[in-house]
């Protein structure tokens, strides 16, 4: 199945442990997130990002967690994003935590798309329930 939509994010950067050095700058930011569209909820997390001195080339992790309504059905999941940028070309995976869904989303997998169009976010989820 496949949930497609528009999202909100509010980043904001919170204390990091390491602080990185010889060109790499580690940062660590809260996630919230509010979905429209097939995916209706809000979502929090946490990411870690390796930025370097080149420009266009970065890397980042980070997990959050979704409560909503997903196409009529009700509960939690957790998605796990790896977000690398080689001299601006980006690769990014986000993923259904397996086992992680709670309510009538207990047995959602799944993985999800961002894309960024003027100034927006977008999102393509396909996923099954078991």
């Amino acid at each position: 199945m496949r949930a497609t939509g528009e999202f909100e994010v509010n980043l904001r950067p919170l204390e990091t442990y390491a602080k990185g050095g010889g060109g790499i700058t580690l940062g660590r930011m809260s996630i919230d997130k509010t979905f429209h569209g097939d995916l209706k909820g809000t979502s929090q997390g946490e990411m870690l990002s390796a930025l370097t001195d080149a420009e266009g080339s970065a890397g980042y992790v980070a997990i959050e967690q979704v409560s909503g309504d997903l196409q009529g059905k009700f509960g939690t999941f957790a998605l796990q994003h790896y977000g690398i940028m080689d001299k601006g070309v980006n690769r990014l995976i986000l993923e259904v935590v397996p086992e992680s869904g709670s309510g009538e989303l207990a047995s959602l997998s799944g993985t999800m798309t961002i894309k960024q169009a003027a100034g927006k976010h977008f999102y393509e989820f396909d996923y099954s329930l078991d």
